[in-house]
Parts: C-alpha cells; structure tokens; sequence
C-alpha cells in the first residue's frame, strides 16, 4: 500500500483530500507544516507528497527544495495562488505538478496517479481474478465475454474487496474506506450492495465470491 504525505495547516483541506485517498487504498500522512512534514519523511517511507505553498514555520516552496534533497518522490503543489510567477516560483523549487484551489477532487486523484506511475511507484491499477478483469480507468468490469457498467458504489465496492482479496472487512470498515467516514446512512446499505454484486456475477464461483463472516462482515475470496 502506497504511503502519501499531505502537508497542509488548513486542517479542512487535509481531511478532504485524506479521505479521496484512502478511498483509494492509499496510507496517508499528515503534517500542518513543512518542519512537520519533514520530520515525517525522516520516519515513514512516502511515495509522493501533496505541499500547500502558503504554510507557516516552512512554506511550501521551501518544503519542496528540502525535499529534492533528499528524496525522490513526486511533488504536487497546492495553492490559492493562479498567477504565472507563483507557478513558476513553484516549478524552480522542484515540483512536478501545480493544483490551484478550489480543485475538483477527481483532478488530483489523476495527477497524483500520474506522477506515481511516471517515477514507477505505483502499480497496475486493473484487477483481473480468474476470467474477470475490473477496469479501474473506465470503471467498467469484462466477464464471461460481456462488459457491465456497475453503479459507482457497486464498483468501488467490488474494486476495493478485490484489491484485497481474502482479506475480512466489517461493514464499518467497507462504509469508511467506500462511502467515506462523513457517511450518515445505515451500515446495512452494504449488505445491499453486496447481495446486488452477488446476483449480478452469480455464476462467477469458479472465479470468486464473496463470503459472509459472521460477526464481522464480508470477505472477497478467490477460487
């Protein structure tokens, strides 16, 4: 599971951009500065690092050199500022990519996917188990010679079990990492969404299925 570092001091805009992260399966750390960030770094392997430019004790731009010191991980830049001479301050401190806010979330989503992929630190995003391949770029699912386009929920739900075959997630679990932690709604609406995903590819035994444990919650499991 790849680590991201998100260095930030405004607390609402970490949560946001933790919360689509671990949506995706990424481990994140946090830090409200650039010392902090640093200071993170030196303890806990990143892949890549989200860097607010306007931060106390250590801007980003500051952050972003001390960085390509020491490291070689991607750097993307996040600021309020759109002007050419702060994008151009922020590529000569050594960023690889530059995000202005307010920004949409799935924007991010592909550059930190991006830049993952081009320093070779990110693996194949597509799932194949037995005769069924989850496309994760169109979203899309192939099996026995036909292609289904799931509702989104249903999708991530299959996506993230899948990623993680074998492995036993409770419904608070699923809820957290599938519909986010701000979710209101009943924890049973997995147990819809998981009897829709079971009628749906019901003669996908030899491939997979998906178990109930009881007490805990649900389990992908590979034939």
């Amino acid at each position: 599971m790849k680590t991201i570092l998100i260095a930030d001091d405004d607390q609402h805009v970490r949560y946001l951009v933790k919360e689509l992260l671990m949506k995706e399966g990424f481990q994140i750390v946090e830090a409200e500065n650039g010392e902090k960030a640093l200071e993170m770094l030196e303890s806990k392997i990143c892949e890549l690092a989200i860097v607010d430019i306007m931060m106390p004790v250590m801007d980003g731009y500051k952050l972003t050199e001390e960085i390509r010191k020491s490291y070689d991980i991607p750097v993307v830049l996040l600021t309020a500022k759109s002007q050419i001479e702060d994008k151009e301050k922020g590529y000569l401190s050594g960023t690889d990519d530059y995000l202005v806010k307010p920004f949409e979330p799935k924007e991010l989503l592909f550059r930190v996917n991006a830049l993952l992929r081009r320093y070779g630190k990110v693996t194949e995003t597509n799932i194949r188990i037995g005769s069924m391949f989850i496309n994760k770029k169109s979203y899309e699912v192939e099996w026995n010679g036909k292609t289904y386009i799931l509702p989104l929920k249903e999708f991530e739900l299959l996506y993230y079990l899948a990623s993680r075959p074998n492995q036993v997630f409770s419904r608070g679990q699923l809820i957290e990492n599938v519909w986010g932690m701000d979710y209101e709604g009943d924890e049973r609406t997995v147990d819809v969404h998981i009897k829709r995903l079971r009628e749906r590819f019901a003669q996908a035994e030899n491939d997979f299925s998906i178990k109930t444990i009881r007490g805990i919650g649900y389990s992908l499991e590979v034939s």
